[in-house]
Formats: structure tokens, sequence, C-alpha cells
């Protein structure tokens, strides 16, 4: 072989290992949430996700995009995607894993946070499959304002029984669900919907209604059942709409094209159109705004935990390229600049982990009045920041990769994937400014000054400038008024709520870092701008053992 053929200085490739054993900051997070929690099932789904075969299905189901077939080869219109065997695989390990249901299936000691935790974990692996399996967790509850319906579905939705076969759902073990909302004219103003919903008597379900709509983005076109949005007698009202309906005939639901996406590829996004698609009304009519809201509460969480996840897969993918690749005489990980970077990076990545599982905890414990205004506050908070620090994370931490992690392929190709990514959280289910509007609305709703004064109180006296921030917080919720300064609101709260939780989960070191720089102002505007008595090595190995 001629010499130039020879590779070397080429990292190894990042496979074979445990996502959860080697996340000491999702551990201490979970250890400080929900210190009785039994994190076996996490230690299992670590190792399961970590393993070369799974790598090859994420891979393989984003290579092998989802594919319209409208038609059968006799004309027959059918409306169905199909998915390499890849995406079945994926869907299948997290359907197994319980995250589309664990916390409805009557299971006890924390089960939003052990969710929460496996869907960050699957989220390293592969988030756009995922899309699906939140869209089951959040429309689930909702879905018991019809006890007809959920009497029948409710056990199919928690079931860990993936089955991907179109067939009415009293054949099937286990179910999936979506949602449809958004419209071409309106997006997030579902309010200017236009699809119609004709009232045709009644049945076993309930009040029967014929849709008739287009609806411009549906995720997961392939899923058994949808809650949607339509204009109804007494205005826009929710509807439960399923893809073949109790006497075995499909539903008219014409699948329209599938969106061709920046990232996201794994998952089938759709354009649909409802032709007197039969569909039974769940809850109050006029009432489906606040359903709404309801359920994108939930996604939202999903939202902030999907972009801890890439956040965490870029930082270790940027790790194990750093301590493995040399430049200049030494790996790049003993040079300082690039030290700071990724002391940096890891620092960003424990904060948004912080954030996630603490609003994961909140949802946990929504008999207590004090976590009922945590949920109303830091949802939009979390979603808002975390998924607005998401896709420059992921630039930083390709460029620790340079060219390599601009690529398509191989293991580093992940990297460019996660890039891709991770926009979609921050638009999805809410984009910046929505996000701010619904974190005016949670201000009005109880006192959340005194709330956030009291999930403050736990890091008093530990850093001047947390205590300054801490002091100004509570004056400033209760003077908002104005869409205006909003974001700069979103902003402080989530820097405020992240320090204090890092006083209580991270070593002394993390939570010096992240007040004197995101805090106290020793910082620039880029990553790597840490100060020089930054304890760079201790935060580094803590982000990913050696």
């Amino acid at each position: 072989m001629h010499a130039t053929h020879e590779v070397f200085n080429q990292p190894e490739p990042l496979v074979g290992y445990n996502l959860f054993e080697t996340n000491p900051p999702l551990k201490d997070a979970l250890r400080l949430n929900a210190p009785q929690l039994n994190t076996a099932a996490l230690q299992a789904l670590g190792a399961e996700l970590g393993a070369p075969a799974m790598q090859t299905h994420a891979r393989l189901a984003n290579v092998h995009t989802p594919q319209l077939r409208s038609h059968d080869r006799f004309g027959r219109r059918i409306d169905q995607v199909e998915f390499h065997p890849s995406y079945h695989a994926l869907m299948s390990a997290a359907v197994d894993a319980g995250l589309h249901g664990t916390p409805w299936a009557g299971q006890s000691g924390s089960p939003h946070m052990l969710r929460a935790a496996g869907f960050m974990l699957f989220t390293e692996l592969e988030p756009s499959i995922l899309c699906p399996i939140s869209m089951t967790y959040a429309a689930t509850p909702a879905l018991r304002r019809n006890e007809a319906i959920y009497a029948e579905w409710g056990p199919r939705l928690t079931s860990r029984a993936y089955d991907p076969v179109l067939k009415p759902y009293g054949q099937k073990l286990g179910v999936t669900m979506g949602m449809g909302m958004t419209e071409k004219q309106g997006g997030s103003d579902v309010r200017t919907n236009t699809t119609q919903a004709v009232p045709d008597g009644s049945d076993a379900w309930g009040q029967r209604y014929r849709l008739t709509g287009h609806k411009w983005f549906f995720s997961a076109p392939m899923c058994d059942a949808f809650l949607v949005l339509a204009q109804a007698p007494a205005g826009l009202s929710c509807f439960f709409l399923p893809r073949v309906l109790p006497d075995g005939s499909l539903n008219p639901l014409y699948i329209q094209r599938l969106k061709d996406k920046l990232g996201n590829k794994a998952n089938a996004s759709s354009e649909v159109e409802f032709v007197q698609a039969t569909a039974w009304l769940v809850g109050e009519e006029g009432r489906g705004v606040p359903q709404i809201l309801e359920m994108g509460t939930m996604t939202r969480l999903d939202c902030a935990l999907g972009t801890s996840g890439l956040m965490r897969q870029a930082l270790t993918l940027a790790l194990h390229h750093t301590r493995q690749r040399q430049a200049f005489g030494k790996r790049l990980v003993e040079h300082d600049l690039m030290r700071n970077v990724l002391t940096d990076l890891a620092i960003e990545s424990e904060a948004a982990c912080a954030l996630s599982i603490r609003l994961a905890r909140a949802f946990d414990h929504q008999n207590e009045a004090h976590e009922q205004l945590m949920a109303r506050l830091l949802t939009p908070i979390a979603k808002f920041w975390i998924c607005k620090r998401g896709s420059y994370f992921a630039q930083e931490a390709m460029e620790c990769l340079g060219g390599n992690g601009y690529v398509e392929e191989g293991g580093e190709g992940v990297m460019a994937r996660i890039y891709r990514e991770m926009p979609v959280n921050s638009i999805w289910e809410g984009a910046g400014n929505i996000m701010a509007l619904d974190l005016l609305r949670a201000l009005r709703k109880g006192d959340v000054a005194n709330a956030l004064a009291a999930e403050l109180l736990p890091a008093k006296g530990m850093h001047a400038a947390l205590d300054r921030l801490a002091q100004s917080l509570p004056q400033r919720v209760e003077a908002m008024a104005s869409e205006i300064e909003a974001r700069r609101l979103a902003q402080d709260v989530a820097l405020a709520v992240q320090a204090a939780l890092l006083a209580q989960s991270a070593p002394a070191e993390v939570f010096a870092a992240f007040c004197d720089s995101r805090l106290a102002g020793n910082w620039g505007h880029t990553f790597g701008s840490l100060g020089a008595d930054t304890a760079f090595d201790k935060i580094l190995q803590r982000a990913l053992p050696a």
C-alpha cells in the first residue's frame, strides 16, 4: 500500500458505550430532583443506545427517508408512508422504553422524570423518530375528555408494543397518536384555522362530525389517530380523528405531500386534506384552544429535553474527537484555546440538562401549588432559552471537529445531523416570540414572583452575581406588562434558575464558572471566552469521564 494511503491521526469511532453511565450531569440532576428514583431502566437504555447496531439504525433511518405512496399499483388511493426498517427498529425501541406513555401507565416513582431522562438519552441517538413518541405522550391525557374513546384507546396508547401496520385499532396491541393544528394561513395563530367541522350525529364515542379542510404541517401521518383543531358551530374545537374507522374503512385523510425539511429527516412531516373525514368531539365545543395549550405544554417540555440531549451528544462527540486528534505536537484537548471552548460547552450542556430535568419534576408534582406555578413559568422559559442556545452550541461543537464535523458520513457525520436538527425544537410548538408571550400569560396566573424567589432561595449567598439577579427578578416579574422586554426576562429567569440548580447538583467548579461567565460578565460573545481561573480540567473530566 502506498504511504499516502496510510490512515493515522483519526479518532476511533464512538461506539459501544453507555450513554447514561458516562453522563454525570444527568445522574446528578436526577439525584437532586428525585433522590429515590430507580435508574436501572436508564442504565439498560443507555447501554442499548450506545451499541453499534442502534447507531447503524439511526444512520439508515436518516439516509433512507420516508416515501409517500399515495396510490397502489391499481390506482386505488392508499395514502401510506413507507419507512426504512431501521425507522421501525428505532420506534420499537422507544416504545419499549415507555417514552410515549410511562407517566400515564400508572407507574409510581417520578414517572415524568424517568421518562424525561430516557427521552434525552434517546435523542442523543436519533431525535427525529421521537416526534410521534412526543405527540402520543402529549395527546393521551387530553383524550380523557372523551371517556368512551379513552376507555378503548387508553390501554393501547400506554402499551409497550409497537405495531406500524395501518389497520383497525382493535387489532393492535399498541397505537400512536399525532396532532394536526397548523394551517397555511395561520401558523401559531390557530384561531384563524378554516377547517370546518359539521355535526354528523352521535354514537358510542359521543358527538360525531365531518371535517373538511387542509393542514399545512401534519407530522407523523402514519400514526393511528390524531387530535386536530377545526371550526365547529360553537367555535374552534378539538377532535379525535382516526386513520382507520371502526368499520375498517380508511378515513378520507389524504396526504398531499411530504415536507422536504432542513433536518428531522427520519420523521415524515406532511400536508394533508380532510374531505368529509369522520371525527369525534373531545371536550367541549368551542374550547379547542385551551386543550391545545395543555398539550403544547408537554410537547414544549420535550423540545427542551430534546435540545438538551442533542447538546449532550454534540459535546460528547467533540470531547471524543479532541482527546484523540493531534495538531501542533499534542492532542487538541491539550491546547488551552480548545480546553476553553470545550469547558464552556460542557457548562452550557449541564445547565440545559439541569433546567430540563427540573421542569420534568414539576410535571410529577402537579398536586402541589408551587410545582403548578413552576410548570407554568419554566415551560416557556426552558423551551425558549435552551432551544435558542442549541444551534449556536451545535455550530461551535462542530467546529471542534473541523471539516470532519461537516461531512455527512460515518460516526462524525452525526455532528452534521445534530446541527441540522437543532432549529426544529426552537421552531416547533411555538418559536421564540410565542414562548415570550406565553411567559407573560404565566405571570398573570398566581403569585409567580414569590414562587420564583422560593425556587432561587437554596442558592442565596453562594455567588454575588446570582444574588443580585435573584433580588431583581421578583420586582421585574410583578412589573412585566409589556411584551417588548419579555425575551430579556425569559433569558434572565432561565439563567437564574439554571444557576440555582447547579448550586445544588453540580460541583463548585461548574457552579462558579457558570455564574462568573453567564451572570458576572467574565465572558465574551462566543463560546470559549471563559476566564483564565476557570477549573478547566475538572469540568472536562466531569463532562465525559475519560
